[in-house]
């Protein structure tokens, strides 16, 4: 098998120790099978580099150059190279001599090895060689990264080092908002989020004076502190959020999620299939005492996530599905003692094709677990950006579930006080999303709402239906139910 590697190099300013440099990573040991590439972003260099980096790049056809009309920072050449990397893995290259790239290999070796996602080379694990830096300096490095692990609850001993490597597609689904040195703080703290697999390996460090052109500077340590309080406050995870914001809030809502589960868990059998199953926030609630739990998602940024949270469950598989692909659930053709399917109709172009298709997987009498949107008169400004095509009546998805061969034995509104705030945000405010300090308070307040539920006087943000696999010697589909059906299902397919 061969591999890319996408070596992404940020330059301002660097004419004295340009050639240099880019010569040793031209010429750096690379593991077998593998090619490299050069993106090099010019951030706006005033001293003759711009020249210097147009006259090398001519000679060589693995190097992509570019240029920023205006110096931006080192954050903002990062994220102008890493879109046209093309690499199984992106490496962040400084264009000075401070590192040396003759230690590539031992950079991508748990990453070849499929042991990590993300590789960090450390100045302080021990390495052959490291330069002594100023007192003060190192000092600033090491309290950075001790305030960097409390938040992100890493335990790294290098969070500023520029030696960082990551498998490209996860990279690039992450977004990179700082322009200048807070990238580093900014992306361990997504990483940290997003659960990637973090090692880190010893590098050697030869570190420039200020006197030699090093750049960073105090400003840039309280930028860093500002960075890491930001976004861990703030979750900002994915580069493409459509349909992923819902699971990014429901996994910092831990008591909600237990009030889900246990409206769930005890309808489920020893055999359990879950659809879009997500980051597994809810999947890890369920799992538990199941002699098979398979958790599915149609999205290879989700099934990575899910991956990485059941790697060590034997339990647990977690297979590429698609919900609405009936040849995707064949597989497990009456094999399965229950289903579980929440939020997921709301997204489906097809929801009876779906509910047939997860039918199919349950034995007779096998249970399917649902849970949809509530109340079609709540979809508002919220629901449009999570990707929602509707939300559900009972009388509408009793006739979805009666045409797939599905018969509710059980179905409760939930969660009323969800429905009061969704109606806050969506209908009266006009937002498109809940604020993150609001949910947090709800998930804090969830031991009372729960209390309060069945007592409030209105219907609930969400319902909840437990239906059985009718079985097949004694199944009807009367003309009047196909057509009740048929016309609820256009009534609410927006």
């Amino acid at each position: 098998m061969s591999f890319k590697l996408s070596i992404l190099i940020p330059v301002y300013n660097e004419r004295t120790v340009l050639e240099a440099s880019l010569e040793r990573v031209l010429a750096a040991p690379l593991p077998e099978n593998m090619e490299r590439e050069l993106i090099l972003v010019d951030d706006c260099s005033t001293d003759g580099t711009w020249d210097i980096l147009q006259r090398v790049c001519a000679g060589h056809p693995e190097m992509q150059l570019f240029r920023h009309a205006k110096n931006q920072g080192k954050g903002a050449a990062i994220r102008t190279a890493l879109g046209y990397a093309n690499g199984d893995f992106c490496l962040v290259q400084d264009a000075d001599l401070e590192y040396d790239p003759a230690e590539y290999p031992v950079l991508l070796k748990p990453l070849l090895d499929g042991r990590a996602d993300a590789v960090f080379g450390s100045r302080y694990l021990g390495s052959e060689q490291t330069r002594v830096l100023p007192f003060w300096h190192s000092r600033m490095n090491a309290t950075l990264t001790l305030i960097s692990n409390m938040f992100s609850n890493l335990s790294l001993t290098d969070m500023e080092t520029c030696y960082k490597v990551f498998r490209t597609d996860l990279l690039k689904s992450i977004p990179i908002r700082s322009d200048r040195f807070g990238f580093e703080p900014e992306i361990t703290m997504k990483a940290s989020k997003r659960k990637l697999r973090i090692y880190e390996v010893p590098i050697s460090y030869h570190g420039r004076s200020y006197e030699e052109g090093k750049k960073i500077n105090w400003k840039d340590g309280v930028q860093a502190l500002t960075t890491i309080l930001h976004y861990w406050l703030i979750d900002d995870l994915y580069t493409a959020p459509y349909g992923r914001l819902l699971l990014n809030n429901l996994s910092g809502t831990p008591k909600y999620l237990d009030w889900i589960a246990t409206q769930l868990r005890p309808h489920l059998g020893d055999e359990v299939l879950e659809l879009r199953g997500g980051t597994g926030s809810l999947s890890s609630k369920l799992m538990s005492k199941r002699l098979r739990y398979v958790v599915t998602d149609k999205d290879p940024l989700m099934l990575h996530a899910l991956a990485n949270r059941f790697l060590r469950t034997p339990s647990v598989q977690v297979l590429g599905v698609d919900p609405a692909s009936a040849s995707d659930l064949e597989q497990f053709r009456g094999a399965m003692d229950s289903v579980v399917c929440v939020n997921v109709l709301e997204f489906e172009n097809d929801p009876v094709n779906t509910l047939r298709a997860a039918r199919e997987a349950l034995r007779p009498g096998g249970k399917l677990l649902l849970l949809v949107p509530y109340q079609p008169w709540l979809f508002g400004s919220i629901d449009k950006p999570l990707g929602h095509l509707r939300r559900f009546d009972k009388s509408n998805l009793n006739a979805m579930l009666t045409e797939a061969g599905l018969k509710p034995s059980e179905e409760r509104d939930f969660n009323r006080f969800g429905a009061l705030s969704w109606f806050l945000y969506g209908k009266i405010l006009g937002r498109k999303r809940i604020p993150k300090i609001t949910l947090k308070l709800f998930d804090k307040s969830v031991w009372l709402w729960k209390m309060l539920d069945p007592v409030m006087p209105w219907k609930g943000l969400s319902l909840i239906v437990i239906a059985e696999r009718v079985n097949d010697g004694r199944s009807t589909y009367r003309k009047e139910a196909a057509e009740a059906a048929a016309q609820s299902h256009a009534d609410v397919t927006r």
